[in-house]
């Protein structure tokens, strides 16, 4: 089918060479150009590759461990005390998530608590259901240093 076709990779087919230019080359211009010349690298000019130190990497998993800024009324307060608090996945550590806001936001963070909010039942006339939990942290920058959390 010709369909199927067009998704097979092709093989590169050698042309035969005319036999006149065959034998009107002498024997030592054949065989110089049958075997193609290597060049050799010196060793110093190879590059190396390392792996990464961290698993995760600071600006592209970012998204991984935040969620959003918990806005309350009690979470504005805190921010005259430079606390900061952000809803985070409840997959994320203390360790990840100290690693994404230094990187993210450009301060020194001194410290992280975080606060797991559990699940909740919730019950509308006969049907009975649940409320999601999520996972906060409180981070404590240093003195002078401000987030900010809604852009001007």
């Amino acid at each position: 089918m010709p369909i199927f076709d067009i998704l097979k990779k092709k093989q590169k087919t050698e042309k035969p060479k005319k036999e006149k230019e065959v034998l009107e080359k002498k024997p030592a211009e054949i065989k110089s150009e049958e075997k193609p010349k290597k060049k050799k690298v010196p060793k110093e000019t190879k590059i190396k590759i390392e792996p990464l130190k961290s698993k995760t990497k600071i600006s592209g998993d970012s998204w991984r461990i935040l969620k959003e800024p918990h806005i309350t009324e009690k979470a504005t307060d805190l921010n005259k005390e430079n606390k900061y608090v952000f809803r985070v996945y409840s997959e994320s550590n203390k360790k990840e998530i100290k690693k994404i806001i230094s990187a993210l936001y450009n301060v020194d963070v001194l410290s992280v608590r975080i606060i797991n909010i559990p699940k909740k039942s919730r019950r509308l006339g006969k049907t009975s259901g649940w409320r999601k939990g999520y996972k906060k942290a409180v981070i404590t920058t240093k003195k002078g240093q401000k987030i900010e959390l809604l852009p001007r």
